[in-house]
C-alpha cells in the first residue's frame, strides 16, 4: 500500500502581506504560491545594496532611463506571486517616475545573495524574472561574481572583472568596475 501525495501548501500574496505585518524582521515573498521567508541581511548585502543603488541610481537618472527603488517594494503582484527584490530599475513612464498606482514592469531585477537565499534566488525567482522578461543580476559576495540573465537564456553571463550594462535604446555603457566594488562592499580580509 502506497502512501497518499500530499500537496505543498499554496500561499497567496494576500497571507504574505499578513505575515510580513506580524513579523517585519523578515521578508515574506510568494512566487506560484512558494512562500519564500527571508531573515535580516549582513550587513555587506545592505552595503552591496547601498552601492548599486548609488552606481545604478546616478547612471539612469542622467540618461533618462528610469529610476532605480530597493525592497521592500512588491513586484509582480498576481493572483500568487509577490517579489521584492533588493534593488530594481524602473522605466520613466513619459519622462518622469511612474505615481504609485501604475503598475509599471522593471527593466533590470537585482538580487545580492545570501546563504539563507541562493537557491531561491538562484533558481526560484531566476525562472519568474525569465518568464517576465526582465534583466536580472544575481550578486555573489562570497564568490565576488556578477551573474546576468538575459531574458530567453540558458545560462548566465559571469563576470569577475570590468562589468558594462546598456540598457535598451542607450548607446554608453555603465560601467561597474567589480574588484572595487566588491573591495568596498567587504572591506579588508
Amino acid at each position: 500500500m502506497g502512501m497518499s501525495a500530499t500537496s505543498p501548501r499554496l500561499w497567496s500574496v494576500e497571507e504574505a502581506h499578513a505575515l510580513q505585518e506580524q513579523d517585519p524582521s523578515r521578508r515574506y515573498e510568494v512566487v506560484d504560491g512558494e512562500l519564500l521567508v527571508s531573515p535580516s541581511p549582513r550587513r555587506s548585502h545592505q552595503r552591496a545594496v547601498v552601492h548599486l543603488l548609488r552606481l545604478l541610481g546616478d547612471f539612469v537618472v542622467s540618461c533618462g532611463v528610469g529610476e532605480v527603488l530597493a525592497s521592500p517594494a512588491d513586484l509582480f503582484v498576481e493572483g500568487r506571486t509577490s517579489v521584492q527584490p533588493d534593488v530594481f530599475v524602473i522605466p520613466f513612464v513619459n519622462g518622469r517616475p511612474a505615481a504609485d498606482a501604475v503598475e509599471i514592469d522593471p527593466i533590470l531585477v537585482v538580487e545580492v545573495l545570501s546563504p539563507a537565499t541562493a537557491r531561491r534566488d538562484r533558481v526560484v525567482k531566476r525562472v519568474l524574472y525569465q518568464r517576465k522578461h526582465v534583466e536580472y543580476w544575481i550578486v555573489d559576495l562570497d564568490a565576488q561574481l556578477l551573474e546576468r540573465w538575459l531574458p530567453g537564456a540558458d545560462r548566465p553571463e559571469v563576470w569577475a572583472e570590468e562589468f558594462l550594462w546598456v540598457p535598451k535604446g542607450l548607446t554608453t555603457p555603465l560601467s561597474i568596475d567589480l574588484p572595487g566594488f566588491f573591495g568596498r562592499v567587504l572591506g579588508p580580509d
